[in-house]
């Protein structure tokens, strides 16, 4: 369990997923649920800090119901700050920004993804030369994807981090600046996204697809369960 008090951080916009808590009118067969079944867990309602439609469609695939608020912090890496500590801290500041606001009552799960290329993390690309730079760094090469997620629960918080390795193809580059020009680089971690265009450059991966994409969906259904737990004792 992790402390973390954050500064400097505002909170934009809310919206609803569409879920409802026994998502009624679904009907059987929908993600493995009955009509009126409701989670394995008992707990307060799940807030997703994070803005990524990538996520919210992991946990909707999941059948795990929430609702959106986006938490707006300074993700500036600290100096010399390892890219673990980098992504769980990130996780934990977006999602005890939101808890802070809604108050008890609520769980916020936060989370942050990165690339990280021989220790050094890659982020989003500033603008499309940037992009070409990080797609040629990860031509031919393995890198990792990084994943903090974070459950802030009132007074308690978990964190946790998933790792994935990929292996991108070699790309030439006419490939890239052709990856470049279609616009999905832009607003990726690494400049690249798995499940799109970019999924004909991936040669490899160890680990964890949804975790590439950007939430670990069986870690956070892990974090659910074991603060279901934790309450209970």
């Amino acid at each position: 369990m992790v402390k973390s008090a954050s500064s400097g951080m505002g909170v934009s916009v809310e919206e609803k997923t569409g879920w409802n808590k026994t998502r009624a009118g679904h009907g059987p067969g929908h993600n493995g649920l009955e009509t009126g079944e409701e989670e394995m867990w008992e707990g307060a309602e799940l807030i997703l800090a994070s803005g990524s439609p990538r996520r919210a469609e992991l946990l909707r695939a999941a059948g795990i119901d929430f609702t959106i608020e986006v938490a707006d912090v300074d993700e500036t890496p600290l100096d010399g700050e390892p890219p673990v500590d980098y992504v769980a801290r990130l996780a934990l500041a977006k999602a005890a920004v939101i808890a802070q606001r809604r108050g008890p009552g609520h769980r916020v799960l936060g989370a942050d993804t990165t690339v990280v290329i021989q220790n050094q993390i890659v982020a989003k690309p500033l603008d499309t030369e940037d992009a070409r730079r990080m797609l040629q760094q990860l031509s031919g090469q393995w890198h990792e994807v990084l994943t903090g997620i974070a459950l802030v629960d009132g007074s308690q918080e978990w964190t946790e981090v998933e790792t994935t390795r990929v292996q991108v193809a070699l790309l030439t580059q006419a490939e890239i600046d052709w990856y470049v020009a279609t616009g999905e680089p832009m607003d990726k971690a690494g400049a690249y996204g798995i499940q799109g265009y970019a999924s004909r450059f991936i040669e490899r991966i160890e680990g964890s697809y949804a975790n590439v994409v950007g939430l670990p969906v069986h870690r956070v259904y892990h974090l659910l369960r074991h603060a279901d737990g934790d309450q209970k004792t």
